[in-house]
C-alpha cells in the first residue's frame, strides 16, 4: 500500500512538471500620471516553454487580461418623460473593474467554451459583476450591458480577437492602450496559455498607476483634508464665477 501510494505521488509531480511554463512580462511597471499625460501603451509579452526550457512542443492560444482597480458602482437607467430625460431604474454592483481590456490570438469562442470562459473572464461578454442585492437575471444582463457599453465608450473596457501575436509557438505579444481617464491603483495583467480549450498555464504580471507631482499632491490632500478641499473647491468656484461676473460687465 505504501509503494502503491508512492508511486502514485511520483506520477502525479511528472505529470504536473511535464505542463508548459508559462513567462510572463510588461514593458512598463510603473506608470506615471502627469500634468497633461494623455495615455500610454503597455506592451505585454512573453514566451511559454516546457519545463526543460525548451520550446513547448504544442500549438496553443494565448488571451491577456488587464484589469484595474475594482470599485462598487451603481448604473442608473434613464427614461424619457416628455422633453426631459430622468433617472428611473437602478442596481449596484459590489465591485467593477474600473479598466477591463482582453487581447487575444484568436477569437474566444474558437478558443474555448462559453463555460471556460465564465470561468477566467475571458471577454467582455463574461465579465461578472455581482449586484449587492437580488435582482432579475434580464435585468442584471440589462445593466451590465449598459455598464459595459458606457466604458467602452469612454475607452476603458475594450476587446481585441486579434491582439495577440505569436511566434514559432514560443514567444507572444500584445499591445494594450490606456486611455487619460484610467483610475490610479494596482492593475493586473493575467496571461492564459489554452489548448484544444483547455487552460494549460497561466502567470500574472503587475502594473502600478500612479499620480505624481502636482497632480499627487492634490489626490492626497482631498484624501487626507477632504472637508477643507471641498471648502477650498467651492470658494474657487464662488471666486471664479465672481471674476468672470466682473469682466462681463467691463466688457
Amino acid at each position: 500500500m505504501k509503494r502503491l501510494l508512492l508511486l502514485l505521488a511520483a506520477l502525479f509531480m511528472l505529470s504536473a512538471q511535464s505542463e508548459p511554463i508559462l513567462v510572463p512580462e510588461v514593458s512598463q511597471h510603473d506608470v506615471q500620471v502627469r500634468q497633461g499625460f494623455v495615455g500610454t501603451e503597455l506592451l505585454l509579452f512573453g514566451a511559454i516553454l516546457d519545463p526543460t526550457g525548451a520550446r513547448a512542443g504544442q500549438e496553443y492560444d494565448i488571451v491577456v487580461v488587464l484589469k484595474g482597480p475594482t470599485e462598487p458602482i451603481t448604473v442608473r437607467e434613464k427614461e424619457r418623460f416628455g422633453p426631459i430625460w430622468v433617472n428611473a431604474t437602478n442596481t449596484a454592483f459590489r465591485s467593477a473593474p474600473s479598466f477591463f481590456a482582453v487581447a487575444s490570438s484568436a477569437p474566444i469562442p474558437d478558443i474555448v467554451d462559453e463555460r471556460t470562459a465564465a470561468i477566467y473572464e475571458l471577454g467582455l461578454d463574461y465579465l461578472q459583476l455581482s449586484p449587492t442585492g437580488a435582482i432579475d437575471p434580464e435585468e442584471q444582463t440589462r445593466f451590465t450591458d449598459g455598464l459595459v457599453d458606457l466604458r467602452g465608450r469612454m475607452g476603458l473596457y475594450k476587446q481585441d480577437p486579434g491582439g495577440v501575436q505569436i511566434s514559432e509557438q514560443v514567444l507572444y505579444q500584445a499591445r494594450i492602450s490606456l486611455p487619460s481617464n484610467v483610475q490610479t491603483g494596482t492593475y493586473t495583467a493575467e496571461t492564459f496559455a489554452i489548448t484544444r480549450g483547455r487552460v494549460i498555464a497561466s502567470a500574472i504580471a503587475e502594473v502600478e498607476v500612479r499620480k505624481v507631482g502636482f497632480e499627487r499632491f492634490v489626490e492626497i490632500f482631498a484624501q487626507r483634508q477632504s472637508l477643507l478641499y471641498g471648502l477650498l473647491a467651492v470658494l474657487m468656484s464662488v471666486g471664479m464665477g465672481w471674476i468672470a461676473g466682473r469682466l462681463f460687465a467691463l466688457i
